[in-house]
C-alpha cells in the first residue's frame, strides 16, 4: 500500500482517500469510494475486499483539535461498551480511533442504516427515553474537558457576540435583537442556576435515531457532543412547546427513569434552550457566507426581511418564556 498523501481538504480524490484509510487499517480496499450527505465534513462509504462496508469520516481541518474529538470518540466507546445501540468508532490497528494523513484527521465507522424512527404509540415515547437515559448514564461517568459547555455565559454570550460585531443588519434591527436577546440571556442565566452539566449528545432530535428493523433503536451523529443538562437531549424529541407536550415529555421521562433520576427543576429550561439553539443557528450561520453551499441553501440570509422574521421568533419566543410558570418571577415583560 502507498504512503497516504491527501491534498487540500476541498480536493479529496478517491486515490487520496483509499490510500489514507489502507494505510489506518492495514488492508485492501476496493475502489469503492461513495460520497455521503455531509455540510461540514467528508464522509465516503468504502468497501473491503472481502466485501465489508465502511464509512470513513474526514474531519474539516481547523475545526476542531484532537483533543475534542478525542472527547466525542470517549463518549462514544463509552456508550458502546454499555451496549447502547451507537455508531461507534472503530479501534485502529495502531491505536486509538483517529487516524491523520497530511494534516486532515479521520476515523472509521462500519456501515449501519436504518430509517428513522415513527412515533406510534406510548411505549415508542417510553422507548426513546430509555434510549437518552442510557446515554447520559454513560456520559454521567466522566467529564469530556475540551468539548463546549452549553450555558448561556459560555455558548450564547459569544455567539452574540459573533453576531453583533459582524455588522450583518442594520443598526436599528442590531438594535432590536440585542434588547430581546439581552432579556432572554438573563432568565437563561437565573434559570441555569442549580442545574448539573454532564455529558450529553448534544443534537438528540428524532433524525438521529434511527429504527433498525429487529435490532431496535439506535443514535447517530455525535458530533456535537458537549457539556450540557440533559434536558438538552429531551426537549429536542419533542412534538411541540412544552405546555403542548407535557404528555409526551411525561413518556419520555417514564422510560428515562428507569437508568437514570430526572432533576425535574430542569424543566424550566426546555423553552430558554429553545431560544439559545435560535441564537446558536444565527450565529453559526454567519460563520458559513463565503461557503457557496450555505448562498445556494439560504439565498436571503442577511436580508432585512431575514432579520425582522427571525427578530420576531425571538420575540415570540421570549413571550413563550415568560408565560412558562416554572420560570415565574424570573424576568419582566418587553
Amino acid at each position: 500500500m502507498n504512503a497516504p498523501v491527501v491534498p487540500a481538504f476541498e480536493a479529496l480524490t478517491p486515490d487520496c482517500i483509499l490510500d489514507a484509510v489502507e494505510t489506518a487499517l492495514d488492508c485492501h480496499l476496493t475502489g469503492l469510494t461513495s460520497p455521503l450527505p455531509s455540510y461540514i465534513n467528508r464522509v465516503y462509504e468504502l468497501e473491503t475486499v472481502a466485501g465489508k462496508r465502511l464509512i470513513a469520516k474526514f474531519y474539516r481541518p481547523g475545526r476542531w483539535e484532537r483533543a475534542v474529538l478525542q472527547d466525542e470518540h470517549d463518549f462514544m466507546l463509552d456508550c458502546a461498551n454499555d451496549e447502547i445501540p451507537i455508531a461507534a468508532p472503530l479501534e485502529l490497528p495502531r491505536g486509538g480511533t483517529l487516524a491523520e494523513a497530511d494534516g486532515i484527521m479521520f476515523a472509521l465507522f462500519n456501515k449501519k442504516s436504518g430509517r428513522e424512527m415513527e412515533l406510534q404509540s406510548d411505549e415508542d415515547w417510553r422507548r426513546l427515553g430509555s434510549l437518552v437515559g442510557r446515554i447520559h448514564l454513560a456520559g454521567s461517568r466522566r467529564a469530556a474537558p475540551h468539548r463546549l459547555v452549553l450555558h448561556p455565559d459560555s455558548t450564547t454570550g459569544p455567539e452574540l457576540r459573533q453576531l453583533f460585531g459582524g455588522g450583518f443588519m442594520p443598526p436599528v434591527l442590531a438594535e432590536r435583537l440585542r434588547d430581546v436577546c439581552t432579556r432572554i440571556v438573563e432568565i437563561a442565566v437565573r434559570g441555569f442556576e442549580g442545574i448539573e452539566l454532564q455529558r450529553i449528545h448534544g443534537d438528540c432530535h428524532r433524525g438521529n435515531i434511527l429504527d433498525r428493523p429487529d435490532e431496535g433503536l439506535m443514535v447517530i451523529d455525535f458530533d456535537d457532543m458537549m457539556t450540557g443538562p440533559p434536558v438538552q437531549d429531551l426537549w429536542l424529541l419533542l412534538p411541540d412547546h412544552a405546555d403542548k407536550a407535557r404528555r409526551e415529555m411525561d413518556l419520555i421521562l417514564q422510560g428515562y427513569e428507569q437508568f437514570l433520576d430526572f432533576d425535574d427543576r430542569s424543566l424550566r429550561l426546555v423553552e430558554i434552550l429553545r431560544a439559545m439553539r435560535i441564537i446558536y443557528f444565527l450565529a453559526w450561520c454567519s460563520t458559513q457566507l463565503d461557503d457557496f453551499r450555505f448562498k445556494t441553501n439560504f439565498p436571503d440570509w442577511g436580508s432585512d426581511m431575514f432579520w425582522q422574521r427571525e427578530i420576531a421568533d425571538l420575540e415570540h419566543q421570549y413571550h413563550v418564556i415568560l408565560n412558562d410558570p416554572r420560570l415565574c418571577g424570573y424576568g419582566a415583560g418587553l
